[in-house]
């Protein structure tokens, strides 16, 4: 590339350059962009900078300051709002007002902060004093790993300082605008389930703002009492008479109609989602709060004092009066209050408004001036008027204009695009004009609504619902535009990106443009050479991203035509995607129809995306549609008849779903049409096929009433870190302080999936600035080039072949990280293809696996033969189940930083890794020294969930390696694509099984073959097969059982672990029979199911004894009469059979899930470490490690209730190898059973040496005088503690029920209850409610485990109906970023979602537990609610089924496999439209995307 002209003030020098390149820009740069400086304002500190770096973001910006390390790096793609700051800036609406705006820093330019005041989370707020939303979602747990916290803090700041009108001092806030206007549509969070955070946010709905905040506020109330049970269940009699917030509109947004919602085709009793969840469980006591200046603290818990400093010859205590003096104390971040009856209480701090950070007042003065910066690689421009940004564009015509970067920045970061020449155009004044009527006389005689290219889509959308209320129908166009928008990206996008933008990316998928397309809008231009001129979109896109705009012209305004008075139009809009909020379209539509008097079609556009390469009219259904009767049955069958011919997709079409785009192009103009008979008034239509799914406010319940609590254990203390990560200051790994001299690595990755290395040139790369050198496989002796939890068959470094699309190759390092990363993409390799092996079917066929060989028998499997069990069956079922694999997406990627020492051979290792000890071990492996000169850490993860229990190993080895070879700490933390490609993922898993029963339905035989797709490498494949076919019984009693268990060996990434490590696929593989058998029989699923439970005494496939501990037939019994299921399923039976376009699914199953680690006997076994020092403060040391979960924090309860002391003398500081030595991984939800039993033990001998002073002192005589008086009695106040689980052990090929012994210590049971609705013409569905009811035992921390069954669920949920893993044909990973992989967002939750404990058996007497022997009586809780979510495919089954059967198309052995996504539960209605679409598949043709299970 050709270096630049230097910018002003640049330092660089620049060489050789073509002139035409420094004639066109050093005029400009000479005359208009005199000035190089941003100017602008961080957290109310004034920031200069001169010249600054051009490839950095916001973000990068950010991070690199001291102290603001809380803004953070999820995906660089602005999908997933870790990176979400406030923008503070004049409102463009309200002429001297300020407006705040949440962007993605990971996104947006660095000069775009020019002349604005960027506010990050730790400038709203400190742990010493939080701001009232930080302190509100640290105190109703609403972070758990807490590196997503941040964003969301700072989305829910924006919504909250946007609410409060400084002058009239009034505050407008509604659980709407919370929940259902889109606030939170570009934050994802992991682990919480979400439901926390928005009952933390729903908070300030209610609060008195010392303002006005409705008619019956009262501003000298100082103390206001709160009920955070999340909002009251809706009875169906009150509902709001605002807009419903219906994804396709409300009619409500019409001035002067009634909401569709308020009648329907068939009673409201019947169809309303309200009602389907009206019955709320029986009486939950719930937690309250108060918001007071006054302080309630719980002393149990918070409040420790400590001694003063001891002196050699002081005396005792009861020498020397009461005791030692105190030097300090301390409390929790986030106190609870006292409990009421066993009840939490919470205390919040007033929100005051005006206490908030203020507009800097010399922002008011700053005048925007054209800008250059940058280097010999890149420069920025920032013109101020349309006339510089023209004068660029004619001087370097391929100058790429940039607004809010959501475009350019992903393909700068991903696509290795490098724009050399960008143009900041986004404070371009003149750009954002707007025609937005301000009276009715206006609106009246308005023709053309004109959109200024800069407006950002957010304000456009507020303009365009003004507008719609004031012109109605006329401006049905704007209002399509406006629906569009709505789910267009997230929020953080939509305020800084623009319509212009959108339009000329040329998206073949845009939301907006089709409707544009239809609206006959037209594109104004300008050019230097051509001035003003109009591009007609109809002619707009020539191709797949590409436009009829000249190279020198920039796009100015945008004019959408209005009919005239009394015209019969509408536009309508409509799109689909794997979820509704933020997520790309796989069908998009804008239609536009203009009917004479008589009905007849005078004019008529059908524009789609989704089903070109560029957004396309159908123009065979326009000629078909012209001059007909539109309300004709014959017209809406000619319509469907062109559009299969217009749209003739091939099944290997580019995007795949080739079957379903064109069945969506059917559906959705089958909408239109019965849409505008309805709004014309032409005739009579099913409400139900222009309704799209409805969504309302989310609500839900917990048991708060914990009937075993004790002075610690038993209370909802929150996370202990969770006001920390809410405020920033909680530090993860890339959080650590920059070391001296320290470099970052930058791996170079195969982008090969089975190849030959032929060469590989690391010169490029070595010759780039900053680049100080790599490593590969001959940096390690090739022996020590391997690793692998169990097996050990992985090399760290690809050694002359590469298996996989992304195996590291080696690591390229650097003095920054881009310049690493830059220095990775540069290595150029040479490979020899080789034959590729990817799915389950794919192995078999090929006889492709890793040695297993492991089986279960039981029954006759063992003492006879499955032949002679299947004969005495009435009937046999078999069947092929596939389960899709998952990713584990935790926000915060893989991370280490590796610090060598000086001597010795040591190193200091600080890893994201939920494995310390594995960690330590292959580091030392590598580096050729014993594991005691390796001292790994963690502090805590930003989430793992099981992804991080070996994946995370080969990364801190690596970097172990560089920081040895160069004698400089070496650090790393993967982008989001680096890491989906290299971490692995949940199994997909393929069972082929063949079950007997007899006619009663009773199970009797079962035989399976189970499949795992383990990747190039064992890792922990075979475990996890061993706890699949351990699983596959759920809670069934089968006679006689035959499981066999195979690992395929394929060419993807190595899969590993994932919470639940094989069990929710074995028991959805176990509800898959189920189904079929019910169905095969024509009886009832619960039925079957209760028919067929385990009773204390039966055994399992793997010859355990069901127990006294088995209380799921108590639990589906509480449950279901608690939630009326039985009046539920009745009820949805009526409503399936009167509504032929939605449908309704429920479905109710239970779960047992083994605790331990099954076949690793090894690994069951903990340590721990307590020291009292002498002022009375504990320091904790465990093996277990802190992900989320809220290990910690129990631990601290365990340790505080032992020891007699409040929760906040104890201290965790991190997990290390240096203090507890070989640590078993914290995974299997064992972490509080293992490391809680060794945490006692060292506290029971510590009790036994302070037991003399306490009968001295008194049994509550605080720490500080036992520790002082034991420690000056030279009392070792030092312990180990050490735990290994008992009566474990089980062996593989021991089928002798008297010699073999058990594979899980107990098991921890559900039981979830899911309702659904579903859209049968676009496969869109919505969950109306969850009811869970989990047996955890007696809770050591309620809080902490309803935070992990809600979150657990949300994940399962996301397995089994969104997550979709796809490759591409020759093996490289395709999901590999929140752009193209979707997890459930806030509003995938359930709408109603009440969880609670078991406290009682079925005599209604209180358990205890008493026979666990486990800490405390608690039940491991992280993996056990997973297959939970299950529940709500199975629900959606349900009503596909009913779909089915109404359809004439259902059939015994009809499968659907998971997940569910719209696809797959489109494609299986079997109505007409679905048919007349299906593609056929030609001899040869494969799909686009590959599913590898």
């Amino acid at each position: 590339m050709a270096v630049l002209p230097r910018p002003p003030s640049a330092s660089v020098e620049p060489a050789s350059s073509p002139v035409s390149v420094q004639d066109s820009l050093n005029p400009l740069i000479e005359s208009t962009y005199t000035h190089s400086d941003l100017n602008f304002y961080v957290n109310g500190r004034k920031i200069s900078l001169s010249n600054p770096n051009p490839h950095w973001t916001l973000l990068d910006f950010i991070r690199a300051q001291h102290g603001l390390k809380g803004t953070k790096l999820g995906c660089g793609e602005g999908g997933c709002g870790a990176c979400t700051v406030v923008l503070q800036v004049k409102d463009p609406l309200k002429k001297g007002k300020i407006a705040h705006h949440a962007v993605n820093a990971c996104l947006f330019p660095l000069v775009g902060a020019d002349g604005k005041h960027v506010i990050t989370v730790e400038g709203i707020g400190s742990v010493e004093k939080p701001h009232p939303l930080q302190e509100r979602i640290a105190k109703l747990h609403g972070s758990q790993c807490g590196f997503c916290t941040p964003g969301i803090v700072m989305s829910l700041y924006a919504l909250v300082r946007n609410s409060y009108d400084v002058e009239k001092r009034v505050f407008r806030l509604s659980a709407r605008d919370v929940e259902l206007e889109g606030a939170l549509d570009g934050n994802l969070c992991r682990c919480t389930g979400y439901k926390p955070i928005l009952q933390a946010a729903k908070t300030f709905v209610t609060e008195d703002l010392k303002g006005q905040l409705n008619e019956d506020s009262d501003p000298n109330n100082d103390t206001l009492e709160l009920d955070i049970s999340g909002l009251k269940i809706n009875d169906g009699k009150s509902a709001s008479k605002q807009s419903c917030g219906r994804p396709g509109g409300c009619c409500r947004d019409t001035p002067g109609s009634n909401c569709s919602n308020d009648s329907d085709s068939v009673s409201a009793e019947d169809t309303s989602s309200t009602d389907a969840t009206s019955i709320s469980p029986s009486d939950y006591p719930t937690a309250k709060a108060v918001i007071a200046d006054t302080k309630l603290e719980d002393t149990n818990t918070s409040g420790a004092t400590y001694a003063a400093p001891i002196k050699s010859k002081e005396n005792k205590p009861e020498e020397n009066g009461p005791g030692p003096g105190s030097k300090t104390g301390t409390s929790l971040d986030a106190p609870v209050a006292i409990p009421a009856n066993g009840i939490p209480q919470f205390q919040f701090a007033p929100y005051i408004p005006n206490t908030e950070l203020i507009f800097p007042p010399a922002l008011w003065k700053h005048e925007s001036r054209a800008l250059c910066f940058g280097n010999d690689k890149k420069l920025w421009f920032r013109p101020v008027n349309l006339q510089q940004l023209v004068e660029i564009k004619d001087a370097y015509p391929s100058a790429k204009l940039v607004g809010g970067a959501s475009e350019v920045q992903v393909e700068v970061r991903f696509k290795n695009s490098d724009f050399a020449i960008a143009v900041y155009v986004s404070d371009i004044e003149e750009l954002k004009t707007m025609s937005a009527p301000e009276s009715e006389r206006a609106a009246k005689s308005m023709n053309t609504f004109t959109i200024g290219a800069n407006t950002p889509l957010s304000e456009l959308e507020t303009i365009c619902k003004s507008v719609y209320a004031k012109l109605g129908q006329r401006a049905s166009a704007v209002e399509a535009l406006r629906k569009q928008l709505r789910y267009f990206a997230g929020r953080q996008i939509r305020n800084v990106a623009s319509l212009a933008g959108n339009i000329a990316t040329a998206s073949p998928i845009s939301d907006a443009n089709p409707v544009l397309f239809a609206a006959g809008a037209v594109v104004h231009a300008q050019s230097k050479a051509k001035g003003s001129f109009p591009l007609p979109l109809s002619e707009f896109f020539i191709a797949y991203r590409t436009t009829s705009l000249p190279p020198d012209s920039v796009i100015t305004r945008i004019e959408i035509p209005l009919p005239t008075h009394g015209v019969k139009e509408i536009t309508k809009s409509y799109k689909q995607a794997k979820r509704k909020d933020d997520d790309i379209a796989i069908v998009t539509t804008g239609f536009r129809v203009r009917l004479n008097d008589d009905g007849i079609v005078e004019d008529i556009t059908l524009a789609y995306g989704g089903m070109a390469p560029k957004t396309i009219e159908a123009k065979g259904a326009r000629d078909t549609l012209l001059g007909r009767r539109w309300f004709d049955s014959t017209t809406l069958e000619a319509g469907l008849e062109a559009l299969l011919h217009d749209f003739q997709l091939s099944f290997s079409v580019p995007g795949g779903m080739a079957h379903y785009r064109r069945t969506l192009a059917l559906s959705l103009f089958f909408r239109f049409w019965h849409e505008v008979i309805a709004e014309f008034g032409l005739g009579q239509v099913d409400k139900e096929i222009i309704s799209e799914i409805h969504r309302d406010i989310s609500s839900g319940s917990r048991d708060d009433l914990n009937p075993n609590g004790q002075r610690v254990i038993g209370k909802q203390i929150p996370h202990l870190s969770s006001l920390k990560q809410c405020t920033g200051e909680a530090e993860y790994v890339d959080d650590i302080p920059r070391m001296n001299r320290e470099l970052f690595g930058g791996l170079v990755l195969s982008l090969k999936a089975h190849a030959k290395l032929v060469e590989i040139d690391w010169k490029p790369a070595l010759e780039l600035p900053g680049v100080v050198g790599y490593i590969d496989k001959n940096s390690i002796p090739k022996e020590h080039n391997v690793w692998g939890s169990i097996k050990k068959d992985e090399p760290f470094f690809a050694d002359g072949e590469v298996f996989s699309h992304g195996q590291i190759i080696g690591m390229i390092y650097a003095e920054t990280a881009l310049q690493a990363q830059a220095g990775a993409k540069a290595v150029k390799i040479v490979y020899e293809d080789l034959p590729v092996i990817l799915t389950i079917d794919e192995a078999i066929e090929a006889n492709s696996f890793f040695a297993h060989g492991k089986e279960l028998k039981k029954g006759k499997a063992i003492d006879g033969s499955m032949r002679d069990a299947f004969s005495e069956c009435d009937r046999v079922f078999e069947g092929v189940t596939r389960c899709g694999g998952q990713e584990h997406f935790y926000l915060e990627t893989n991370a280490s930083l590796a610090i060598p020492h000086s001597e010795d051979g040591s190193m200091e290792i600080w890893s994201s890794t939920q494995n310390a000890m594995e960690t330590q071990e292959f580091v030392s492996h590598v580096l050729g020294v014993p594991s005691n000169r390796i001292n790994a850490r963690v502090k805590r993860m930003g989430g793992a969930f099981g992804g991080k229990e070996s994946r995370s190993v080969p990364i801190a080895c690596l970097l172990a390696i560089a920081a040895k070879k160069e004698k400089r700490p070496v650090r790393i933390m993967l982008n989001r694509d680096e890491d989906m490609a290299t971490s692995g993922q949940r199994h997909p898993v393929q069972a082929r099984w063949k079950v007997g029963v007899s006619n009663d339905g009773k199970l009797l035989a079962l035989d399976a073959d189970v499949y795992d797709n383990a990747g190039f490498s064992q890792d922990m494949s075979g475990a996890v097969m061993d706890r699949c076919c351990t699983h596959i019984d759920n809670c069934y009693e089968i006679p006689n059982v035959h499981i066999r268990g195979h690992v395929c060996r394929t060419n993807t990434h190595s899969n590993t672990a994932f919470r639940g490590f094989g069990g929710p696929q074995a028991m959805y593989i176990t509800e898959t029979f189920m189904s079929a058998i019910a169905e095969g029989l024509n009886m009832d699923i619960d039925e079957l199911r209760t028919k067929n439970l385990y009773k204390e005494g039966d055994r399992t496939p793997f010859l355990q004894e069901i127990d006294e501990d088995w209380h799921i037939p108590t639990m589906l019994s509480q449950l279901r009469a608690s939630t009326n299921y039985d009046a539920r399923k009745a009820a949805i039976s009526k409503f399936n059979k009167t509504n032929k376009w939605k449908k309704r699914g429920i479905c109710m199953i239970p779960t047992k899930f083994g605790l331990s680690f099954a076949t690793a006997l090894h690994l069951n076994q903990a340590a721990a470490y307590v020291k009292i020092y002498a002022d009375g403060s504990i320091l904790l040391h465990h093996g277990g490690t802190e992900m989320g979960q809220g290990l910690y924090t129990k631990m601290c309860q365990v340790a505080a209730q032992e020891l007699g002391v409040p929760v906040d003398a104890i201290f965790t500081q991190d997990s290390q190898t240096y203090q507890t030595a070989n640590a078993s991984p914290t995974a299997a939800s064992s972490g509080s059973d293992l490391n809680g039993m060794a945490v006692k033990h060292a506290c029971d001998q510590l009790n036994a040496r302070l037991q003399p002073y306490r009968e001295k002192y008194g049994p509550d005589a605080p720490m500080k005088t036992l520790a002082h008086a034991a420690y000056l009695d030279r009392v070792n106040l030092a312990a180990n503690g050490f735990w290994k689980m008992p009566k474990i052990g089980y062996k593989w090929g021991n089928f002798d029920i008297a010699t073999q012994k058990p594979m899980y210590y107990y098991f921890t049971q559900g039981v979830g209850i899911s309702e659904v609705e579903l859209d049968l013409l676009t496969g869109d569905h919505t969950v109306l409610r969850t009811d869970i009811m989990m047996d955890v035992g007696q809770s050591i921390n309620p809080a902490l485990d309803y935070g992990q069954i809600e979150g657990a669920f949300v994940q399962g949920q996301g397995l089994f109906t969104l997550e979709e893993t796809l490759w591409t044909r020759d093996g490289a990973l395709a999901t590999q970023g929140p752009g193209t992989y979707k997890i459930p967002g806030f509003a995938d939750i359930p709408q109603q979602f009440n969880v609670c404990m078991l406290r009682h058996d079925g005599d209604g007497q209180q358990l205890t537990w008493k026979h666990l022997r486990s800490i405390q009586s608690s039940k491991g809780i992280g993996e056990p609610p997973l297959f939970l979510g299950a529940t709500v495919f199975f629900a959606l089954r349900e009503a596909v089924r009913a779909a089915r059967k109404m359809n004439g198309r259902f059939e015994e052995g009809w499968c659907m496999d998971s997940p569910a996504t719209v696809e797959v539960l489109r494609c299986n209605v079997g109505d007409r439209l679905s048919e007349m679409a299906r593609v056929e598949r030609k001899e040869g043709e494969r799909p686009f995307f590959i599913k590898v299970e």
